[in-house]
């Protein structure tokens, strides 16, 4: 069985293209881009990726651009309004765990915030990255986690070697990478 790997099929995709080239995998520590990556994560969740990527600016903007304050204030009503979004995924479940997972990350402040929690617990195996999400955060399963922690950085993995941009995120020192993983 070939196994294809996202370097293959995203250059030159006009979703996943930019978003291989720009952002998978690059090192974040800004609260609100870790939070619009977890966001979109969890509503990937059975779906496909490239949905996702066609559905984020309608989804930047019914979560108030991922700002965590103002999605951890979220009520019924914004509730309600979201599900009523045709530009976004409308599931119940995912979107009272963005709501939750916003007031969690809030609470993280006082610690240093996500990126330091993050980086707190790294590195770790991927089961035990999985148990710590799902106790700390909703909608959290274990490949919800394992993109994450590949998208942000935390895991080696999401390029090639053959790929250009593997060059451009290693030259940015990842947290994998200062790991020694």
């Amino acid at each position: 069985m070939i196994v294809m790997h996202y370097c293959d099929i995203a250059p030159g995709h006009p979703w996943h293209g930019p978003y291989h080239d720009n952002e998978y995998g690059f090192p974040l520590s800004d609260e609100t881009a870790l939070f619009e990556r977890l966001v979109l994560e969890i509503m990937q969740a059975g779906l496909s990726w490239v949905l996702i990527l066609k559905k984020r600016q309608a989804m930047r903007e019914a979560f108030a651009g991922f700002a965590v304050d103002r999605v951890a204030a979220f009520d019924d009503a914004d509730i309600e309004r979201l599900l009523g979004n045709a530009g976004i995924i409308r599931n119940r479940r995912k979107i009272e765990a963005v709501i939750h997972n916003a007031g969690v990350i809030q609470g993280m402040r006082a610690d240093g915030g996500f990126a330091a929690w993050l980086d707190r617990h790294h590195p770790r195996p991927h089961p035990d990255w999985v148990k710590l999400f799902r106790k700390t955060f909703r909608f959290t399963g274990g490949e919800i986690c394992r993109e994450f922690l590949l998208s942000t950085g935390y895991l080696p993995g999401a390029h090639g070697d053959a790929c250009p941009v593997q060059q451009q995120i290693i030259a940015q020192r990842p947290p994998w990478l200062r790991a020694g993983l």
